[in-house]
């Protein structure tokens, strides 16, 4: 009667040691893996910063590929096509061969204009979104290289040296962040003479919003990376490097600034959006870039007076922007999470 009795405890016995030992083989499964990996594992589970990412790639393709797909799709975003337009309302005709017919409320839209035609010029407007969108993405990638190359660099010396050196640029940062950014943006730009640097015409506005909104805004990144390099110069690896007589300029380069690049990556990601919706408001304002250039901020400028009439020439540079900022913050966040230590796998 014994034998039975003792049966089910070595069959819970042997269940449990099963348990033990795949739970011990996925943590050491886990423990065996990058930060990378594990990353990329928790960002491939968030639906939606995956399809911000595609968003954002196929937006980025598309800038880089706009001479070609306006060639296949589209017309030269500065050619005019005012026999299309009613030269008394200033928009375009539901028929261009009948006038009479009266305008139309889409805008144009046909297989030669997939967008429809902007009222007053007749200019394509698929073709001047590309084309903006190539604007908009170089100034917030250029900006944000800038920001991202004097807050790092601020930043860790803030933080790893301490003291006085630590004072100055954090009282830095309070000036620069207090600084009336888009007042000092508006100014400059109408006194900055031409042939700066040997720039003129749109390529100087560029660069003046590029060192604007760069030079101004690295105390955003730079806190992070302070923050981080107090935590990161009190740990052991540091310490062992500075017991092998490792200098300041090794260990910054060697020890901390490897440690930093996943979270100047993810905040970097960020602070784009913020840069495309501050370019698209210098434009929009008129000190951003000059026309014939296509630009989204300009084309809601010149739509503010067809808003009742062509509303179809807000709604879509205006889309263009909102879908560029949402998808970038999407993905900036899942980016965050992902490199979470607190995230649960």
């Amino acid at each position: 009667m014994s034998a039975p009795s003792h049966a089910p405890e070595s069959g819970e016995q042997t269940d449990a040691v099963n348990v033990a030992a795949q739970a011990h083989k996925v943590r050491a499964d886990s423990d065996n893996r990058s930060l990378r990996q594990i990353a990329w594992r928790r960002l491939r589970k968030d639906k939606v910063a995956m399809i911000s990412g595609v968003v954002v790639v196929l937006l980025i393709l598309a800038a880089i590929f706009a001479p070609l797909l306006t060639k296949w799709f589209g017309h030269p975003p500065t050619q005019f096509h005012q026999d299309l337009i009613d030269p008394a309302r200033r928009v375009p005709y539901l028929d261009p061969e009948n006038p009479e017919a009266g305008i139309d409320p889409w805008g144009g839209m046909s297989r030669e204009h997939l967008l429809g035609v902007e009222p007053t010029t007749g200019r394509d407007l698929f073709s001047r979104l590309l084309y903006g969108a190539q604007i908009s993405l170089l100034v917030a990638f250029l900006a944000t290289l800038v920001c991202v190359a004097l807050g790092t660099v601020l930043g860790i010396l803030a933080g790893y040296l301490g003291g006085w050196v630590d004072t100055v640029i954090s009282r830095a940062m309070d000036i620069f962040l207090a600084f009336p950014l888009v007042l000092f943006a508006i100014a400059l730009v109408g006194v900055i003479p031409e042939g700066v640097l040997g720039l003129t015409g749109n390529g100087l506005r560029i660069g003046v919003i590029v060192f604007i909104i760069g030079f101004f805004n690295w105390p955003y990144i730079a806190r992070i990376v302070r923050g981080q390099t107090l935590s990161l110069r009190e740990r052991e690896f540091v310490e062992a490097a500075k017991s092998l007589g490792a200098g300041n300029r090794h260990i910054l380069l060697r020890e901390i600034l490897p440690n930093l690049v996943t979270p100047i990556i993810v905040y970097a990601t960020l602070l784009i959006p913020t840069n495309i919706l501050f370019e698209a408001a210098l434009s929009f304002l008129g000190v951003g870039i000059n026309p014939p250039t296509p630009s989204w901020g300009k084309m809601l400028d010149e739509a503010v007076d067809f808003y009742s009439t062509a509303p179809y020439f807000v709604v879509f540079p205006g889309l263009a922007i909102f879908i560029t900022v949402l998808a970038f913050n999407l993905f900036g966040d899942g980016l965050r999470d992902a490199f979470d230590p607190k995230t649960s796998d």
